[in-house]
């Protein structure tokens, strides 16, 4: 997933922040985890904005600098991102092959804890095989 947009220099006097990662995962599996981790309301660290491609093919989770270095889960991918062409104010929007939020930064967290982001995405994968099988 491609993303794109302005550039993302820190304004003068602003501090510097790091680009997130970016957890990319099949649509379906992403959509179970982004309810699954909703639905978790105790849980302080909730979803943060997550990306969908113009295809519908893909959802990618803004997770914290780093997290690719050691991100192993089986179908899906980490991604640094290096902020290419991230905005997080109310006008960022991806312009890229019509790449765009499906949560974006300023309704939700800042980012997307990875260790929630593993656990709900096992099992979504769960309750997606179960699903299938039932038929």
């Amino acid at each position: 997933m491609e993303i794109s947009g302005a550039n993302t220099a820190p304004e003068p006097g602003a501090t510097s922040v790091e680009a997130p990662d970016l957890v990319t995962v099949p649509t379906r599996q992403g959509l179970e985890a982004v309810d699954i981790i909703r639905r978790a309301a105790s849980r302080a660290d909730g979803v943060g904005p997550v990306l969908h491609d113009g295809t519908g093919d893909t959802l990618a989770f803004l997770v914290p600098p780093g997290t690719a270095d050691a991100w192993d889960l089986p179908g899906s991918a980490c991604t640094q991102s290096n902020g290419r062409g991230m905005r997080f104010d109310g006008a960022a929007v991806p312009a890229a092959g019509g790449t765009g939020w499906l949560l974006p930064p300023e309704a939700v967290g800042p980012v997307t804890d990875p260790e929630v982001l593993r656990a709900a995405l096992g099992e979504a994968a769960r309750l997606i095989e179960a699903a299938d099988n039932c038929f």
